[in-house]
């Protein structure tokens, strides 16, 4: 296995034990095994493996070593964990593989040890990482060392509290495979090489590439070095663990899951053309595989931060959460880098317009144009309601409509046809307004009146707060819509403008008068 450095740390190799230096000498002297590991009541175990695997001599005799001494109770949990006992770890046909990849050819001493420091074990299988914490705590992959530096005349001996495999793990497969250098340096920088490196966890980690990397910290307005000096970097990074294994094809689509992070989930989409997503991240590179888990590329870096659908999620629109998961647009919702406007129908407002339309909610997520539906609910920027005007007309991400605001004299907002309910919910990526019905992107009456240029019509429909009424795509309405020429007509006719016209007090009544309520086509008029 070819394995490269940790970033802004150097390996240490160290030199091939010679087993033949000079016996006679090394017997007058006390030494590792006999001195050390032999007279521990609490190491007996591994005594018993070293001399079944035939190293207890080489370990008396050899000069300069370093030694990691798992006590009896790692070797008990290690051996629970691969479901045998003592005798079935000892049996193991690469047992003197695993004691050599607890062996170091030169003597390092605690205090020599730095955070991210690797070296190279006697098992050439694989080599050792360590790390040095901010508490000054001293582990070699996931063991700890509970007593260090026990010296002997041919070396040192350190107690660790977990046996030691030369498996590859999710940090090797980082390490082997170009592009993962920022991820590298800040796992080291956040001390998890620990948790990443156990061999008896079971991980699915979700890797991003060093442009991935780049381009969050350019839209964060940092560099590098300041993303890995985020004080939340840690949980950013959990973020992207998840404490099983997860391959690619076992991922349902709309999965919510839980990684190792504290305060959000993870969502997953699979595309109906089988691209996979968690989050708004796109896998690049799906399952590597490691022995204590899979590793799954990603284009994006994701951060745990709340956003629209988090909210929607938590105030329990399932309706919606479960259309926009059908529909792939978990990605777009989930990006944390977006800034958006969600008009967010209840569950009670999906089920009074799957009514409406005499279906119910599985013919609802069953409709051709579910997806259009829904980004005619979003905006792709972030509007307060305060920021909303009477008559404003927005372009949502839908391209069907427009969406057309109503802020009433008492100061409730519409869209459409739907009241606002509770306003600007706030989130990480934009604002939620919670709407007590669905808005559906047809063409209504008051599109045709804005299509063809009925400009006096449209501001008095706007100024007497009708746009809802006119707006609702589930009436059934009759228009007759004046002209402009009409209505300056009219306004002579009272002697006075156009705004002496629409400052007449009773103009709702006139407006309404205009509008029956139900369809009548021409041929229907007598």
């Amino acid at each position: 296995m070819k394995l490269k450095f940790l970033p802004i740390k150097k390996i240490l190799v160290f030199g091939t034990l010679a087993f033949s230096i000079q016996a006679a000498s090394a017997q007058a002297q006390t030494n590792v095994f006999d001195n050390i590991i032999a007279t521990s009541p609490t190491h007996t175990s591994l005594e018993a493996a070293l001399i079944k695997a035939g190293l207890d001599d080489d370990l008396k005799t050899g000069t300069n070593l370093t030694v990691f001494a798992p006590d009896d109770a790692a070797f008990s949990a290690a051996a629970a964990a691969l479901n045998t006992d003592i005798n079935g770890l000892l049996a193991l046909p690469n047992l003197k593989d695993i004691l050599l990849y607890h062996v170091l050819g030169s003597k390092v001493l605690s205090t020599a040890v730095t955070n991210g420091l690797v070296g190279s074990p006697l098992s050439p299988t694989n080599t050792l990482k360590f790390t040095k914490t901010k508490d000054m705590k001293v582990f070699v992959n996931q063991a700890q060392v509970t007593t260090a530096d026990l010296n002997a005349s041919n070396g040192v001996v350190h107690v660790i509290n977990s046996v030691l495999l030369p498996t590859e793990t999710v940090v090797d497969i980082a390490l082997d495979n170009s592009g993962f250098t920022t991820l590298v340096t800040a796992v080291v920088q956040e001390e998890l090489l620990p948790a990443l490196t156990n061999p008896f966890s079971k991980l699915t980690v979700f890797a991003p590439t060093d442009a991935a990397f780049l381009t969050v910290a350019t839209a964060l307005g940092t560099d590098i070095n300041g993303l890995l000096a985020l004080p939340n970097l840690r949980n950013i990074l959990l973020h992207h663990v998840l404490g099983t294994k997860f391959l690619a094809s076992a991922v349902p689509d709309g999965l919510f899951a839980k990684p190792l992070s504290v305060g959000n989930t993870l969502k997953f989409t699979k595309t109906k053309d089988a691209k996979f997503f968690v989050n708004q991240a796109q896998v690049t590179t799906p399952n590597l595989n490691a022995s204590n888990g899979v590793v799954h590329v990603i284009n994006s870096v994701l951060l745990p931060t709340i956003t629209v659908i988090d909210v929607a999620f938590s105030r329990g629109y399932t309706t919606l959460v479960n259309a926009v998961s059908q529909e792939d647009l978990l990605p777009a919702l989930t990006d944390p880098f977006s800034t958006l406007t969600v008009f967010a129908p209840t569950n009670e407002a999906f089920e009074a317009i799957a009514t409406a339309l005499k279906t119910n909610i599985n013919g609802l997520l069953a409709l051709p144009n579910l997806k259009d539906i829904l980004l005619y609910h979003v905006l792709g920027s972030k509007v307060l309601s305060t920021a909303v005007t009477n008559g404003l007309v927005a372009s949502p991400l839908s391209t069907t409509n427009t969406l057309k605001f109503t802020k009433t004299k008492d100061g409730k907002v519409f869209v459409n046809q739907a009241q606002v309910t509770t306003a600007d919910i706030n989130a990480t990526n934009g604002v939620i307004h919670v709407i007590n019905s669905v808005v559906l992107p047809a063409k209504t009456v008051v599109d045709v009146a804005l299509d063809n240029g009925f400009t006096t019509l449209a501001k008095a429909v706007i100024q007497e707060e009708l746009l809802p009424a006119l707006t609702n795509p589930l009436s059934t309405l009759t228009v007759f819509a004046p002209t402009d020429a009409a209505f300056s007509a009219a306004a002579a006719a009272l002697n006075t403008d156009i705004n002496g016209l629409l400052a007449l007090p009773n103009l709702k009544s006139i407006l309404l008068y205009h509008v029956l309520g139900s369809k009548i086509t021409s041929s229907q008029l007598i």
